[in-house]
């Protein structure tokens, strides 16, 4: 670190921290844009939401791991599995259910094993654009009935609707604005911190739970069984987040400007994706997938960097153990 921060004739260079720093601020901000999907899942499906926070990040590093750090995407809890998560654990409990999830990632290897055989125009054969679009757009839109829910106080505790829609929309107004006007600013988090103000104005926020948590604390592992029932369950639902793999890839291309089903290829991104996936599931975390709201948030900022995901992955990591 001593070393980041000098310069070549070891002298500190300020200019140099400011910009390690701003790239922290923009990891916290691209976290907190996934915050509300990555802790969704679990939610729903009665995973734990900090071992959620821990193998995002994981999975996020040894994404870049894998791809040598080429690619700025996010990697964290996929909402495809939400139904057969559900319907997994009901039927076989949840640790043979994540043992079945293991083997999801596994055939993310094996799709990366094949096209690193055959090349990648065999996958664009496949998987044209009109069909990982499609593929997309589903797995967005289901989203957005949660997120019209929580902006009008559906969706957790019990508010008025016009208090929602007020801190909604004033998160909503000060993170367009910033985006527009503020150069250099963050505008996810000032529309955070806009909305969390206007909720204590408002009287809806209690701290009571906060103040009765332990500051620290180790995130709830829990290891994974495995049979073929739940395995030949859960396999099929893979085949939609590996489209939607391959459309995130595009699509961060596009915004970049750079080729990434090339360099550092497909056949890497979707060897990281799967071997993301394995590890979270066996420390009882949701299946990783790439997410296109971060992909949206890096339009949005034009944070092209990759180490900014870094520092998103390292604040998911410390924030799990919150």
């Amino acid at each position: 670190m001593a070393e980041q921060l000098n310069t070549g004739g070891g002298e500190f260079d300020p200019c140099r921290y400011r910009l390690r720093l701003r790239d922290c601020l923009l990891g916290a901000q691209m976290l907190f844009v996934a915050f509300g999907a990555l802790v969704l899942v679990p939610l729903l499906t009665g995973l734990n939401s900090n071992v959620a926070l821990f193998t995002a990040g994981v999975g996020t590093l040894l994404f870049q791991l894998i791809t040598r750090g080429k690619v700025p995407i996010f990697l964290a809890s996929s909402f495809a599995f939400i139904a057969p998560i559900i319907y997994g654990v009901e039927t076989w409990g949840m640790p043979r259910t994540m043992g079945a999830l293991v083997f999801s990632g596994l055939l993310y290897v094996l799709i990366s094993l094949v096209i690193r055989w055959r090349g990648m125009g065999l996958i664009l054969r496949l998987l044209p654009p009109i069909v990982t679009g499609p593929v997309i757009m589903v797995i967005g839109l289901v989203l957005a009935p949660t997120a019209v829910k929580m902006a009008l106080g559906q969706s957790g505790p019990a508010m008025p609707q016009t208090t929602a829609m007020s801190i909604s929309m004033v998160s909503l107004a000060v993170t367009v604005a910033v985006s527009l006007l503020g150069r250099g600013m963050l505008p996810i988090l000032c529309g955070i911190a806009a909305g969390l103000v206007m909720a204590e104005i408002m009287g809806v926020t209690s701290w009571e739970a906060v103040s009765k948590s332990p500051w620290l604390a180790l995130p709830a592992f829990s290891l994974p069984e495995f049979a073929w029932e739940p395995l030949l369950f859960i396999i099929p639902v893979t085949l939609a987040p590996a489209i939607e793999h391959f459309g995130d890839i595009i699509a961060i291309s596009s915004v970049t400007g750079k080729d990434y089903l090339r360099d550092p290829g497909v056949k890497n991104t979707m060897l990281g994706d799967g071997v993301a996936t394995m590890a979270a599931c066996l420390l009882g975390g949701p299946p990783n997938t790439t997410y296109s709201e971060v992909t949206g948030a890096v339009t949005l900022t034009r944070a092209f960097n990759p180490a900014v995901m870094t520092w998103a992955a390292l604040c998911a990591i410390l924030l799990s153990m919150v």
